[in-house]
């Protein structure tokens, strides 16, 4: 099993991918919630990321960005 220091891991169905020359535009399920990541084309190609693999996503942000309901942000 890999060890990885990330604590947020979410298990998950890619729906898409959708590769430009040098990004790749991967939509995830993740249970009830949608995620998009956006990543390297030579590592979707890498991955042999397609739809309907199971994938984790790890997720691993220095700045999370909250906005209320009527546009504000902090």
């Amino acid at each position: 099993m890999s060890r990885m220091s990330a604590r947020n891991r979410m298990p998950g169905t890619v729906n898409e991918v959708v590769k430009g020359d040098t990004t790749a535009k991967v939509s995830l399920q993740v249970g009830d919630n949608h995620i998009v990541s956006l990543i390297t084309r030579e590592s979707a190609d890498e991955l042999g990321l397609e739809p309907g693999q199971r994938v984790v996503a790890l997720v691993k942000a220095t700045d999370v960005m909250l906005m209320t309901e009527d546009g504000e942000t902090a």
